[in-house]
């Protein structure tokens, strides 16, 4: 009875080490490069409303006056 409780315990010692952790540390890794990459988007932009016209621009070529985004410099006022 020891010997085949012995045998089990190796046979799944040797399961997990080589074949069940190594998919739970690649599984694990994909995870956290999906969660990097969702974190960081460089290409992507925040897209802000004119307070005078109400368009949509995006903030990196809004014009802001006072705290308030515009879409032009005919709706912000200034020449």
């Amino acid at each position: 009875m020891l010997k085949i409780l012995l045998t089990a315990a190796i046979i799944w010692a040797v399961w997990f080490f080589l074949i069940k952790k190594p998919q739970v540390t690649e599984h694990r890794q994909k995870k956290a490069d999906e969660a990097k990459r969702k974190e960081t988007k460089p290409d992507e932009e925040i897209m802000v409303a004119c307070e005078k016209c109400g368009t949509y621009v995006s903030s990196h070529e809004a014009i802001i006056v006072s705290g308030r985004y515009y879409c032009s410099k005919a709706c912000a006022g200034v020449k």
